[in-house]
Order: C-alpha cells, then sequence, then structure tokens
C-alpha cells in the first residue's frame, strides 16, 4: 500500500532535520577536537618528548607512559612447580629490590642429602632498559620454571629504569644487588641464600637488556679484582642487548635516550666488541659463557661478534654460542612448554650445572 503523501512530506522533513542535526553535531565536535588537539599541542603532560613505542612514549612535563611491563603478580608458592618466592627491599634509599626463588622441598632436601648446597643465580630482565620488572607475570613465572629445572637459588633484580633513572643507574642496582647476595650468603643475613645457596657457585645471566647487564657487571667485577670475580662461575647471555657499528638512527636515538645521552655508540657498555682492548676482555672472571642466539634477531650479528671477539682475545674459559632457528628476539620467555622454548630451558639448566 502507498504512502500518503502527508506522511512522504513528514518523513522528508524528518530525515533532513536528523542530517542538519549531524552535520551541526559533526561542526561542533570537529570545533571541539580542533580546541582539544591546539590544547594537547601546548599541554607539555600532553606533548611529546621521545616516542620509544611499542614500550613507552615520554612527554615533555616527564611524564612517562609504559605501555607493557607494569603487571604485579605477587610472590607466592608456586603450585606447578613447588617453587616458593618473596621480596626483599635491598636498598632503601633507591628502592632497589629483588624477588628470591627457592625450589620445591623435596628438591632442596635432595641437595642436601647429597651434601651440597644450591648454586645461587643472579637473574636480570630484559626490556630495552625502560620497561617490565622482575614482580612481571612473565618474569615470574619464567624464574618459576628455571629455579624448578635448574636447581637453583635466584635471585631476580628490579632494577631501576630510564628515562626517569638512566643508565647507569640499572648497572649501579646490579652491583648492590650482586654484592647483597655475596653478603648474605657469607654472613647469614638471608635465611635462603644462607642456609641453601653455595655462593662458590655463583651465575649471573639475563635476557635483552638483562643480558647486557650480567657482562656489564662481570666485567666490572672482574677490573676490580674482588671477591665477587673468584665466586662467579659462568655468565648466560640470553639474546642480549648489545649494538655495534652501521645500526640505524632509531638505534642510536634510542640508546642515547637510554643513558640520556651520557654514553656514545662506541662505548663498551653497548658495543664491547669493538671497545675492550684483548687484555680487558680476558679479565671476565667467569670460566664459562653461554651465548643464545635467535636467528631471526636483528641483534644477532652483534652477539655473534661478542662470542668470536671473546674467543680471540686470550680469554682462557669456554665460549658456547646456542642458536635457535626460525624465533625472534627472547622468543622462549612465552610459552614455556614450547619444545624450542622447553630446549632453551634445559640448555641454560645445563649451563648451570656444569654439562
Amino acid at each position: 500500500m502507498a504512502a500518503s503523501p502527508v506522511l512522504l512530506v513528514a518523513a522528508a522533513l524528518c530525515l533532513c532535520a536528523l542530517l542538519f542535526g549531524a552535520g551541526e553535531a559533526a561542526t561542533k565536535g570537529g570545533a571541539a577536537a580542533s580546541s582539544a588537539f591546539r590544547s594537547r599541542a601546548t599541554d607539555p603532560n600532553m606533548e611529546v618528548k621521545f616516542d620509544f613505542s611499542p614500550f613507552l612514549i615520554q612527554y615533555k612535563s616527564g611524564r612517562v607512559q609504559r605501555f607493557m611491563g607494569t603487571t604485579f603478580v605477587p610472590a607466592s608458592m608456586d603450585s606447578r612447580t613447588g617453587v616458593a618466592s618473596r621480596d626483599v627491599v635491598v636498598d632503601h634509599g633507591t628502592g632497589l629490590a629483588v624477588r628470591l626463588y627457592r625450589p620445591s622441598r623435596r628438591a632442596v632436601a635432595a641437595g642436601a642429602g647429597g651434601g651440597r648446597r644450591l648454586p645461587v643465580l643472579v637473574y636480570f630482565h630484559g626490556g630495552a632498559f625502560v620497561v617490565e620488572s622482575a614482580f612481571d607475570p612473565v618474569y615470574h613465572n619464567y624464574l618459576n620454571a628455571l629455579t624448578a629445572k635448574a636447581g637453583v637459588i635466584a635471585v631476580s633484580v628490579n632494577y631501576r629504569l630510564a628515562p626517569e633513572h638512566p643508565l647507569p643507574a640499572a648497572y649501579d642496582d646490579a652491583w648492590t644487588a650482586l654484592s647483597w647476595v655475596l653478603d648474605n650468603a657469607r654472613r647469614g643475613g638471608d635465611p635462603w641464600l644462607a642456609k641453601h645457596g653455595d655462593a662458590s657457585r655463583l651465575f649471573l645471566a639475563g635476557d635483552s637488556a638483562g643480558g647486557n647487564i650480567a657482562h656489564n657487571l662481570a666485567m666490572r667485577a672482574g677490573q676490580q679484582q674482588g671477591g665477587a670475580a673468584a665466586r662467579i662461575k659462568g655468565v648466560a647471555l640470553l639474546d642480549p642487548y648489545f649494538l655495534g657499528r652501521y645500526v640505524s638512527g632509531g638505534s642510536q636515538r634510542s640508546w642515547d635516550f637510554i643513558c640520556a645521552g651520557r654514553y656514545g655508540m662506541d662505548h663498551p657498555y653497548v658495543d664491547p666488541m669493538a671497545a675492550l682492548p684483548a687484555e680487558v676482555w680476558r679479565r671476565l672472571p667467569s670460566a664459562r659463557v653461554l651465548m643464545t642466539v635467535s636467528d631471526q634477531d636483528r641483534l644477532g650479528p652483534f652477539q655473534r661478534e661478542y662470542v668470536d671477539a671473546l674467543r680471540a682475545s686470550g680469554w682462557r674459559g669456554q665460549a658456547r654460542l646456542y642458536v635457535t632457528p626460525g624465533e625472534g628476539h627472547c622468543y622462549f620467555l612465552n610459552n614455556l612448554a614450547s619444545p624450542k622454548a622447553a630446549m632453551h630451558m634445559a640448555t641454560l639448566a645445563a649451563f648451570i650445572n656444569g654439562s
């Protein structure tokens, strides 16, 4: 049945009203959006100073907006592995804290039954020096699994992050944490370290930026020729963050952001291959180094050069290169049950236990 002319006119009038209303709203909305854009452009709390996506954005006011690694999971007893964890503040002045992990009571008792305490592993998380934490679910799950697999007392270090605390803050925190571990294992300050840990079998490890920290911590210990150097038996560098010559402008700007311009691209902190003479390499205190490389990692060439430089320096230790085909940077942190991730962890556990 056809609509009457009156109804058609009424419908047309309603449509016109909707269209003109929408247009007016759009005009007002556009003006509001433009005004908001102008406000953001002049607001230092919204104006971007450095875009370090996908990790964070720093604004001109100093505010930092992080996009990952901000979730906190509490220390606990892990039902899957039997590993217990707890948190300790190491330095109240800086807020430096660590999360300690102890294997299941059965594993601890088995070690004690053999008359041996457990190796001590000091671990540094990744995150480009700017994101993540020792309390993030990814690292909490990884350290639970690694502690159970390797049978170690693990100390996961929650070092300070850039840009609020540019390098060398993370390196200083690493040194403070290492000193705390050795003091507490020797003097009995921490019950897990004193009762179950063997500080004479000390290992340093870390992924990405954490691998960089582990290397620089070992080099500092070797150069100071103190008690720490004699105790470090191995250093595991898991897809570590190293750069070298001919990197992109973006990589250079990122490094400058991380260290607030204090160290150039030729500094041994970021490019040990080009900047360290052979005699300095030979001071690396550990007897063994494990370097893992994921062959789709853009940092792979620098990681391989590290092993070549170490071997060519006359260093008397043993350097092993472990390559995972078909995987990207630090793939092993996620999906721990996958065959490649499981093999990566088994390799690290075997390295710690001397095989």
